[in-house]
């Protein structure tokens, strides 16, 4: 749904308009964190609706335990994905990258700390998710809100309230287009849970999935 500032900021930005990419970039961060709220349902519920669906009692219980744990990281997303388009769209992709930097670093030491250090397992490589991408949020919006956007972050604005139904509407089918995109993935593997040795089979997914899309983003 944050795809739908690329419109806006860009148009936006191209007509000089420069205050009001900090406008959508809050309209957008009101819309979507309401949204998350919605969406809370499928992470409480995550195992139930496993099992419903058929797949393996283990692969369902694990994936329940480690979906509650990444609740907070799901909320960054309400704010780290219109802070991008936000900084994008003025061609600040430095920026972007730099803070990406730091917060693979900060992974990669919660990882080692979390994991096996302390031995929380796939609970704290979830933790250590949540950490890292809230240090994405973290160091984006200090950028923005310290100086880094003088022209298109002028502070808080009650303009950010106005025409939110809008914004619903645009944000929705920008939404839309990319998750009828990137289901086909998750649906792989769905069905990768109904094969013989399933948790063998998912992990080997899951690991090529992430590998495939961190390529893909980092040539994006």
């Amino acid at each position: 749904m944050a795809s739908a500032l690329e419109t806006l900021c860009g148009q936006a930005y191209g007509a000089k308009r420069y205050h009001m990419l900090g406008i959508y970039m809050q309209r957008s961060w009101i819309v979507l964190f309401c949204c998350c709220f919605l969406l809370l349902p499928l992470y409480a519920f995550a195992t139930p609706v496993l099992k419903l669906l058929g797949q393996p009692d283990d692969v369902a219980e694990l994936s329940g335990q480690v979906a509650l744990w990444l609740i907070p990281l799901h909320f960054s997303f309400a704010f780290q994905f219109p802070l991008q388009r936000f900084l994008q769209c003025q061609l600040k992709n430095h920026v972007v990258a730099w803070v990406a930097l730091v917060a693979l670093l900060v992974n990669v030491l919660t990882s080692w700390l979390f994991v096996y250090v302390w031995g929380f397992g796939v609970v704290g490589a979830a933790v250590a998710l949540d950490v890292s991408w809230w240090v994405l949020v973290a160091g984006m919006t200090w950028y923005a809100m310290r100086g880094g956007c003088p022209l298109t972050w002028t502070g808080f604005s009650v303009q950010a309230f106005s025409g939110l139904g809008e914004f619903l509407k645009l944000s929705a089918a920008a939404g839309v287009m990319l998750c009828l995109e990137n289901w086909y993935y998750r649906v792989l593997i769905l069905m990768t849970g109904y094969l013989e040795n399933a948790t063998v089979a998912v992990d080997a997914l899951s690991v090529w999935y992430v590998a495939k899309f961190k390529i893909i983003g980092s040539i994006d």
